[in-house]
């Protein structure tokens, strides 16, 4: 499929999302068990037996409607009330802006009910997947602002995404396109050093050390990017071919243009590789709904069996 007509039929998901979310004009909208809804500072948990409180944030894949992931960890775990905050298109800065609205300013929520557990589950960061500096930052912020108000963070890793018909997947862009993936990834994780995820933005640190701490790392991580919902069964691509396309992309040339020639081969030969292995990088095409990005019902299955094992006892998770 071209570009264009990929455009076009993300953009109508997005409408056909969007239209489908559950509204009531002129009163306050429930979006617990997995429902994702439209803005509301006003909101309430709605579930006085269930005394673990999780706030949901995703973008799209959060705000499915078909059997979505939060809907069964909502039927799983017994003690738990997800209130969904995800947002259609949203990027990491968008949903923490989110957060700060309807979560940390709102005034009813229940911060001092020593009853309740409260969580946040992070999902978010896949429209803004491109720019993984400013992603993590939004992502860190996410982290520190729950811990300090005792909240704790469940943090689920991007997930699979991509087609080798995709602007941002064609040629040697391919590269960057998984390394800015990976680096989310591995920031919510705990791999690397936060620094070195930050880029530009390690100054937000402050003089904290170099390793992670407790206030900007996820409680509970659960990789979803490097598990059974990427297609590991893809066919490689001819690797001479890589070699060729990755040899005379401009980018590539001039990223390694200060290497000694030795080094510059050895990544050449290292680059082909991994481009002609990408696809197996990509989400499963029988966990795929509308495009490459989205996984369908049975992909929001295995996502929730994936992520269910991970979670705290307190919870009461019966996972299947």
């Amino acid at each position: 499929m071209r570009p264009a007509s990929r455009l076009a039929v993300v953009l109508i998901a997005a409408l056909l999302a969007l239209a489908l979310a559950p509204s009531v004009r002129g009163q306050t909208v429930h979006c617990s068990a997995g429902y994702a809804c439209d803005e509301d500072d006003d909101w309430q948990f709605e579930e006085p037996s269930r005394h673990v409180k999780v706030v949901l944030l995703a973008g799209s894949i959060g705000a499915f409607q078909d059997g979505p992931y939060a809907h069964l960890i909502h039927e799983w775990c017994g003690n738990v009330e997800i209130r969904n905050l995800s947002r259609v298109g949203f990027g990491a800065q968008q949903l923490y802006g989110v957060f700060q609205r309807e979560v940390l300013r709102h005034h009813g929520f229940p911060w001092t009910d020593a009853s309740l557990e409260l969580w946040l589950v992070w999902n978010g960061g896949l429209n803004s997947a491109v720019a993984s500096a400013r992603t993590n930052r939004y992502i860190r912020r996410a982290f520190v602002d729950a811990h300090a108000r005792h909240m704790r963070v469940v943090g689920l890793s991007l997930t699979p995404w991509g087609a080798l018909d995709d602007a941002r997947w064609t040629g040697a862009r391919a590269l960057e396109t998984h390394d800015s993936t990976q680096r989310i990834v591995d920031f919510v994780m705990g791999r690397r050093s936060p620094s070195e995820l930050l880029g530009a933005f390690a100054s937000d640190r402050g003089a904290a050390p170099a390793a992670y701490q407790p206030d900007e790392s996820a409680d509970v991580r659960v990789d979803l990017y490097d598990s059974d919902l990427r297609d590991r069964s893809a066919r490689a691509r001819d690797v001479t071919e890589m070699r060729r396309l990755v040899s005379r992309d401009g980018r590539w040339r001039h990223a390694v243009s200060a290497l000694p020639e030795t080094e510059r081969a050895a990544r050449l030969d290292a680059d082909a590789a991994r481009l002609s292995q990408m696809g197996q990088w990509f989400l499963r095409p029988d966990y795929r709904s509308f495009d490459d990005v989205h996984p369908n019902r049975q992909g929001h299955r295995r996502l929730a069996e994936l992520v269910c094992p991970s979670l705290p006892a307190s919870w009461g998770c019966r996972c299947p």
